[in-house]
């Protein structure tokens, strides 16, 4: 028996270089996607923001705003702060949501919807909340957010019709719609 040092280097192989550049490789290839990522979803929701407010109304005041997902709110765009990756410390490669208030009262109220954003090869799935997406072909043309306006516009007034319908029948109902409503402070 030959007696062993306690403590032994373990071996070193010439690819051991290597690998730690395939971990530097992968990383930053994960960075570059998480930004584009992150960059197409957000122009995305920039578009969506400006060209539904213009579908919804012909007027100068702006409408509609991009707000956090989550927690409260102002009516104002949020730019960064809308995105739920946003104080995240690094961009994760996965679906991003941002939140979309639109304004629904003369008296400036405003309703939030938790829109959801999944980029998948060259195409962008957005959905309202847990509803089924609708899919646009990047890069994006403006005709085909028709169907996406139409949604939008048919999720708030069924929230208000349907609810109205309940409570005149007796009925307050349960469901609930995925959105907040705020009225800003003057």
């Amino acid at each position: 028996m030959t007696d062993t040092p306690f403590h032994t280097k373990p071996d070193i192989h010439p690819d051991a270089t290597s690998r730690l550049s395939k971990i530097w490789d992968a990383a930053d290839t994960y960075g570059q996607r998480s930004f584009d990522n992150y960059a197409q979803i957000r122009s995305v929701a920039e578009t969506v923001r400006d060209l539904l407010c213009a579908w919804l109304h012909k007027g100068d005041e702006p409408c509609v705003f991009l707000v956090p997902p989550e927690g409260p709110f102002q009516a104002q765009n949020y730019q960064s702060g809308a995105f739920s990756v946003s104080g995240t410390g690094y961009l994760p490669l996965k679906p991003i949501s941002f939140g979309l208030a639109i304004r629904i009262s003369e008296a400036k109220d405003y309703m939030r919807l938790h829109m959801i954003c999944q980029k998948e090869g060259e195409q962008m799935k957005i959905s309202i909340a847990n509803e089924s997406p609708i899919s646009l072909q990047l890069p994006l043309d403006e005709t085909q957010l028709t169907p996406l306006f139409d949604r939008v516009y048919g999720h708030i007034l069924a929230f208000f019709t349907d609810s109205v319908a309940q409570y005149d029948e007796g009925d307050y109902g349960t469901a609930t719609i995925g959105f907040d409503i705020v009225r800003p402070a003057e």
